[in-house]
């Protein structure tokens, strides 16, 4: 599961019995040889995906870990690229690994929650971030998106189809969450990490409240299950552009 580079038992152990910060910022020197970084793969088709979508002026990595979301960002994005995270140390290893073609990334230490930053992006994307945020804070984090998204700017971010009740997956996902709630129930400070409360139907109701047009993109790359759906998609959630007649800065339209 890890190569011989990455974290040992015993620094996963460390990290776990710490805070979500406190752990990212001891992970963040051997992130990138993890499995919970985002594979490549996967930041390819969603890149091949948004093409089509774009062009795109300025974009926000949110959550943006060790900087491997601000690589599509760079591939879509005309303007600025930014990316954000709480981490200290996730942040640290982003700078040095950036090889930017083209102006070099702005790194802002910030909490999701409390975005610093004015309507001044018209793409953000986000990738295996939303398992570190409760079903109750998906109002406040998605409205925090839009508020710095300009008229008809984009948020994007992939999601994997849930794996069968009864297999393997499903087993592993159910276990790791019951073992993170038991963590938490006796330890403090707690730290949030599971999978199985981002569900996709409850997702598209809290975009629509904050106000988002969404729509669903398969991922070709990844197949279909069994019954047809697809094994992964890219959500869509659009900002409504601003009326017609309004001044709308040096906002890039998007498409649809």
């Amino acid at each position: 599961m890890f190569s011989p580079e990455g974290p040992t038992l015993r620094e996963l152990a460390v990290q776990a019995m710490s805070s979500v910060e406190r752990g990212y910022d001891l992970l963040a020197p051997k992130f990138d040889r993890t499995p919970y970084r985002t594979p490549d793969r996967v930041l390819d088709a969603v890149a091949s995906a948004l093409e089509p979508l774009g062009p795109f002026g300025t974009g926000l990595d949110l959550c943006c870990g060790t900087g491997a979301g601000t690589d599509v960002l760079a591939r879509v994005c005309r303007g600025r690229v930014t990316g954000v995270d709480f981490s200290e140390g996730m942040l640290t290893v982003a700078r040095e690994r950036a090889r930017p073609a083209g102006a070099a990334p702005a790194w802002v230490r910030a909490d999701a929650r409390a975005l610093p930053f004015a309507p001044a992006f018209d793409l953000v994307v986000s990738f295996g971030a939303f398992g570190h945020f409760l079903p109750r804070e998906l109002p406040g984090l998605f409205a925090q998106v839009h508020s710095v998204l300009r008229p008809g700017g984009l948020f994007a971010f992939p999601v994997a189809a849930p794996p069968p009740p009864g297999s393997r997956p499903y087993w592993a996902l159910l276990g790791f969450d019951a073992a993170m709630r038991a963590r938490n129930a006796v330890w403090r400070p707690p730290f949030v990490m599971y999978y199985r409360t981002f569900r996709l139907g409850q997702v598209g109701r809290e975009l629509a409240r904050a106000g988002f047009r969404t729509a669903l993109h398969p991922l070709a790359e990844f197949g279909r299950r069994p019954d047809g759906s697809p094994r992964a998609r890219l959500v869509t959630a659009r900002r409504a552009p601003a009326p017609a007649g309004a001044a709308t800065g040096a906002a890039v339209r998007a498409g649809s």
